[in-house]
């Protein structure tokens, strides 16, 4: 049904007259939030995630009739944060829509998480009108301000004529040099006022982001470097993912033959799988290596600040980073490098093309070691089928049953850890988690943007969002969302009462009975024994599961992967107690700097 008539049927049910009526204006003028969505579709965005509201509702209206995917979710955090996964999928910014004030600040959080994880990301924001400023108008606040300390970019176009210079300028500062978020501000008269065509301000369109090159002499210091080295490592980071250099890395790694580490979300950019991947040694390869490549990955708490007592005192880096500031950052004997993954890659491997360079026997010898024994460590632990059932006995399970070119969206305490050193990946950007901001409540959203992009670009694909009880609470009720728009997201919930661990039924209920549960029940837990797969039945074939045994997760799982248009929920009950594997290091070690 053509878009004015559905308009024109539902009129008097979701929209004023008013602006209906600006919403239908005569083809031979502009409307501003025509205006706007047409710059952002010449600028290649195809999705947009938000919570509409005025003034914005026009914006998505408009979006839709030039062919934007609109997707209406339930709350203004997750639409950013599924935004800003598409950015990291697809190397183009998704926009993020907002209404004034309230959801301006909600959508801070996707802003936030963006920049920090250097993701593309378009915000368009609606803002009181501009003859009210001041006067204490309707969700008033300085939007434009704020927004410059969680943007790259952050304005309000001067004027109608100039929104499509300023929707360029906000995509090509959101994707070049080290990738973030940009906003924009529209004014609510700026979204309903009207522009004849030839009065609207020419504009670029913004290529791909440049992929800058290095120097003859830093490839040759690269490899004097790996020369030297006795037990060289390579720790590949989701820069590497995000740059989509897998080809180049994959042939760099295996023409050096070096042992490497991925990041959380580096993983699959070199199969988790090939032989020289030596997660399973992570702490001993860290400790121990005396040359570390860092390719698109930080020195920050994920990697322990590259400090003793987690790295070795005199290890020597070479980092390669599209963004020059990060360079060096809490090392002092580093070969800095500002390129692109890819393009360093090409050329890296031209420069070594019939080079070789000679790794110590012993350093492969000790990692091998280590990884025998972790991995034996993992197996046990994953063969208890002891009741409730630990993380990595759950997750033994899940690995059985799953295609293994799933992309797995995990969030959560432990489910989040436990599944990094368990569930494996052999293709890129198939990981989605925390990333280096810790945000918990991405989950829900990234799986949404995943199960979007995999949609329309990769239909055999499955998308799986693991996620602690905890984590779900953040964004479930995006589960409808999923439902709404026909996307089979296996949403898998470990529940084990609490966040980190909870309390069992028994001892919940004794506490809670006991007295004032705001004194008695420990700021951990939560609700014990909750049955959050009976959400499913709110909605029409939506299969929820309760599951406790390895058998009983099999089963659920099979049965969910044969949905293909329909969400399903797979509670499993875990033992309140359980517990990731020793670490020889706390997870988190405090700098010394």
């Amino acid at each position: 049904m053509n878009f004015l008539k559905v308009l024109n049927l539902k009129k008097n049910n979701f929209i004023n007259p008013k602006r209906f009526a600006m919403i239908k204006m005569s083809q031979d003028k502009l409307d501003g939030a025509g205006l706007i969505a047409k710059s952002l579709k010449e600028q290649g965005v195809e999705y947009m995630f938000g919570v509409v509201g005025i003034p914005v509702i026009e914006i998505a209206l408009r979006a839709q009739q030039y062919g934007i995917k609109y997707i209406g979710m339930r709350n203004e955090q997750s639409a950013s944060y599924a935004a800003s996964a598409i950015g990291y999928l697809t190397r183009k910014p998704a926009v993020a829509l907002c209404v004034s004030g309230p959801g301006f600040v909600h959508t801070l959080a996707g802003m936030a998480n963006a920049n920090e994880n250097a993701w593309p990301l378009l915000v368009v924001g609606g803002s009181s009108d501009l003859g009210q400023e001041s006067q204490g108008a309707f969700q008033e606040y300085p939007q434009v301000a704020l927004g410059k300390n969680f943007a790259k970019y952050s304005a309000r176009p001067s004027s109608l004529s100039n929104v499509p210079f300023f929707v360029e300028k906000a995509f090509r500062t959101a994707t070049y040099g080290r990738p973030g978020t940009a906003y924009l501000d529209f004014p609510a008269e700026m979204i309903t006022s009207t522009i004849e065509p030839d009065e609207v301000a020419c504009s670029a369109l913004c290529g791909e982001a440049p992929r800058p090159l290095t120097s003859e002499e830093n490839l040759q210091k690269v490899y004097e470097a790996l020369k030297e080295a006795k037990k060289p490592l390579i720790i590949i980071g989701k820069g590497a993912a995000y740059s989509q250099a897998e080809k180049e890395i994959n042939k760099l790694v295996e023409s050096l033959g070096i042992p490497f580490l991925p990041s959380p979300m580096g993983k699959g950019v070199v199969d988790d799988d090939h032989t020289l991947c030596v997660s399973a040694a992570r702490s001993t390869a860290l400790k121990e290596a005396d040359l570390i490549v860092l390719l698109g990955s930080r020195l920050n708490w994920m990697l322990h600040f590259g400090q003793p007592p987690r790295f070795a005192e005199k290890v020597k880096i070479i980092q390669v980073d599209l963004n020059a500031e990060e360079l060096g950052n809490n090392t002092t004997d580093c070969i800095k490098i500002q390129a692109d993954l890819k393009s360093f890659g090409k050329q890296m491997n031209d420069f070594l093309d019939g080079k070789k360079i000679h790794i110590d026997r012993q350093w492969w010898d000790l990692l091998a070691k280590k990884v025998e024994k972790n991995k034996n460590v993992i197996q046990s632990m994953a063969n208890d089928s002891t009741l409730p059932l630990n993380y990595y006995a759950a997750y033994a399970q899940i690995k059985k049953v799953l295609p293994k070119n799933s992309i797995i969206v995990s969030e959560g305490a432990n489910t989040m850890d436990t599944s990094r050193s368990i569930m494996n990946h052999s293709e890129p950007r198939h990981r989605l988690d925390a990333g280096s901001f810790g945000t918990m409540g991405v989950g829900s959203g990234f799986a949404i943007a995943a199960a979007l992009h995999c949609r329309d670009y990769h239909p055999s694909k499955k998308v799986i969002c693991i996620q602690g009880d905890s984590a779900f609470g953040f964004g479930g009720m995006e589960i409808e969302t999923a439902y709404r728009y026909n996307l089979p997201i296996i949403f898998i919930i470990f529940n084990n009462n609490g966040i980190y661990g909870g309390l069992d039924t028994e001892s919940f209920a004794g506490l809670k009975e006991s007295g004032d549960p705001t004194i008695n029940l420990p700021p951990m837990s939560l609700t014990a024994g909750i049955r959050y797969e009976k959400f499913a039945n709110a909605f029409e074939n939506f299969k929820g599961y309760f599951v406790q045994t390895p058998d009983e997760i099999c089963t659920a799982l099979r049965q969910a992967l044969s949905e293909t248009s329909t969400p399903s929920i797979i509670n499993i009950e875990i033992s309140p107690s359980a517990d990731r594997k020793a670490q020889e290091f706390p997870w988190l070690t405090k700098s010394k700097l």
